[in-house]
């Protein structure tokens, strides 16, 4: 893997009807642990989906989306993401295989925490941020595409009910075989987002 994979991925929302074995999978999982993580705690947890598995997780996803386009919700500032939620749904159905990401310290999101709690989320959230760009670069220099997923947000409460887990949902990567090439969206340049202080 080069720097190169970097600026080579993309999010891919259209995949080829072609299975991932589970070698590359546990391939991309494992570039996903050597991340760093905050005081070593490694927080992330990782439920891989595919086949009729998968097909039963984005049942229970698409009835959260159904829940939430009936005005039953939890974010009501965030409808506006729904439609893209939907189309998000699709992409997932398309893609082989789906791994859900958890922060093992951490719960849910509609619940209070203190301050210390939230700093030792915010460093978690990090960690995970960190181990799931691995994965998404190791996918790319294994020929792979990848969708980084936060609409689970919208389904949250029903996924995590499926799940059965008391950890908190903070999103799912798709993985598969590209079927399309996007172009690079546009950056902001770098003089608009550093200041330096030498």
């Amino acid at each position: 893997m080069t720097i190169q994979s970097i600026y080579n991925r993309r999010s891919i929302r259209k995949f080829q009807n072609k299975n991932i074995s589970k070698e590359i999978v546990e391939e991309i999982l494992n570039a996903g642990r050597a991340a760093p993580s905050a005081k070593n705690r490694q927080p992330w947890k990782y439920i891989v989906f595919s086949s009729t598995q998968k097909q039963e997780l984005l049942k229970v996803m698409a009835s959260g989306l159904q829940r939430e386009e009936q005005g039953i919700t939890d974010l009501p500032r965030s409808r506006y993401g729904i439609p893209d939620a939907m189309n998000t749904l699709k992409i997932m159905q398309q893609a082989p295989v789906v791994i859900v990401v958890l922060n093992t310290n951490a719960r849910s999101p509609f619940l209070p925490v203190d301050h210390d709690d939230r700093i030792a989320e915010l460093c978690d959230t990090l960690s995970i941020g960190a181990s799931i760009e691995n994965m998404l670069l190791a996918a790319e220099a294994l020929g792979l595409g990848t969708l980084w997923i936060a609409n689970t947000c919208f389904a949250y409460k029903e996924l995590v009910a499926y799940l059965n887990t008391q950890h908190q949902l903070v999103g799912a990567v798709a993985i598969g075989y590209p079927n399309e090439a996007p172009s690079q969206r546009p950056r902001k340049p770098l003089e608009e987002i550093v200041e330096y202080r030498w």
